[in-house]
């Protein structure tokens, strides 16, 4: 059997994606009532990060081992990579330990060639355009808390060029929901069919039933935190914008949060925030695209 990789939502058909969302469902529900489920028993997950990472890191470990399985991190700064061996040797070599790979980098042509290279699944755990994982949990978490995603105002607010903002564009035109990025100019996504971009956050929010955030300075921009904070000044998602927003809006981030820059402390904690059941879901999408890729 050929082997599947998971570097971006297209990977996966509308069908395997309304698959994928029903069982992670059923996977939570499972979960809470503490019923076993070993359905990847005897199978091993290699994790593999040149970025820090805490929810990706441990919701693939407890993934692995809550469906019987195993986990293996390598921190790239403790991998031989760092003594001079090639990412495709690194690959090869994992391929033959383990049954599939999570791949944590930077640029999106590291990401392709360890795919490439490896002869396992290899799950795309962040790159610099993209972070499906993340958006499996978001859509989840859509549905959860309003039903059906079709026909949905979602409003994302920040750095439109970002990773997440990148998924949700490729997520709205996957699942035909209504997306509006609002981002300053220089921090905008590229022209995309379908997808209204504004330098107005206000105008942006207005009437959104979901509205997205994530932080102004991801790892390897620290050099560029006074122009970013200076750009993104009016792009705080706070109660101002939330109120802009429909009265049963939800809010997402995908965290780590800097608190009192992209978001305010009382959005992140206030009753319409799904931030937290969204960090879950990372648990349960994962379980599922797990049993995808190796089932």
């Amino acid at each position: 059997m050929k082997k599947r990789d998971f570097l971006k939502l297209a990977d996966l058909s509308h069908a395997e994606h309304l698959s994928l969302r029903a069982r992670a469902v059923e996977l939570k529900a499972l979960r809470q009532n503490r019923a076993l489920v070993e359905t990847l028993k005897g199978r091993t997950l290699g994790l593999v990060f040149e970025k820090p990472s805490t929810r990706t890191r441990v919701s693939f470990e407890a993934a692995m081992c809550q469906l019987g399985g195993t986990a293996l991190s390598l921190p790239m700064a403790e991998s031989q990579i760092k003594r001079g061996e090639t990412l495709e040797d690194t690959a090869r070599v994992l391929s033959r330990y383990v049954d599939a790979l999570v791949f944590r980098t930077f640029g999106d042509q590291r990401l392709e060639t360890f795919a490439r290279s490896a002869s396992v699944p290899v799950i795309n755990g962040l790159s610099e355009g993209a972070h499906p994982v993340q958006l499996l949990a978001d859509l989840m978490t859509v549905e959860e808390r309003l039903g059906s995603l079709g026909g949905r105002r979602v409003a994302f607010v920040g750095d439109g060029a970002s990773n997440m903002a990148l998924s949700w564009i490729e997520a709205a035109n996957l699942f035909q929901f209504q997306l509006t990025v609002a981002a300053p100019a220089g921090y905008q996504p590229p022209a995309t069919p379908g997808i209204r971009v504004t330098e107005d956050a206000k105008v942006g929010v207005i009437d959104a039933d979901v509205l997205v955030t994530d932080v102004w300075l991801s790892m390897g921009q620290e050099d560029e935190a006074a122009k970013r904070r200076a750009a993104f000044a009016g792009f705080q998602l706070d109660e101002t914008l939330l109120r802009r927003a429909s009265p049963k809006a939800i809010v997402l981030h995908c965290l780590p949060a800097h608190r009192g820059e992209e978001i305010s402390e009382a959005v992140i904690e206030g009753p319409q925030s799904a931030v937290f059941d969204e960090a879950e879901n990372r648990l349960h999408t994962q379980k599922a695209l797990l049993e995808v890729l190796l089932g």
